[in-house]
């Protein structure tokens, strides 16, 4: 069982960075496929980023490429989202999610790929 906890969310303003984190509760932690969703006031849950777990392979969104940088601390057992330049439609909800991958080409971008999920962190992004 993987337990995932994401903290670090808060108020802050467009043009300002934030970083999230997740920690979680597994000794598999290295060999897990780590993603970032999100999901905006009234809309559907989307995928930000994810990093492979066997050669750090990323991949992102294209509403956050270039912006947004996911890495991973395997001795820590965590994952981290750097939010550079946030856009007011860069808030929602983040989700930290997991999954183990078998498939070293394919990168996790869809919600159902992933089994475990964290129960997300909120961030707010003011004009």
């Amino acid at each position: 069982q993987v337990h995932l906890i994401e903290s670090g969310g808060r108020l802050v303003q467009a043009g300002e960075s934030l970083r999230i984190s997740c920690a979680a509760s597994t000794n598999t932690f290295s060999r897990l496929d780590m993603g970032w969703f999100r999901q905006p006031p009234g809309k559907e849950r989307e995928f930000v980023a994810t990093m492979n777990w066997s050669v750090g392979r990323t991949y992102y969104a294209d509403s956050v490429k270039d912006r947004f940088i996911i890495s991973r601390d395997n001795t820590k057992k965590m994952v981290y989202l750097q939010m550079n330049s946030l856009k007011r439609e860069s808030a929602a909800v983040y989700y930290c999610a997991a999954a183990f991958n078998n498939l070293p080409n394919y990168s996790m971008v869809r919600a159902v790929d992933y089994a475990y999920w964290g129960q997300g962190t909120q961030v707010t992004v003011s004009s």
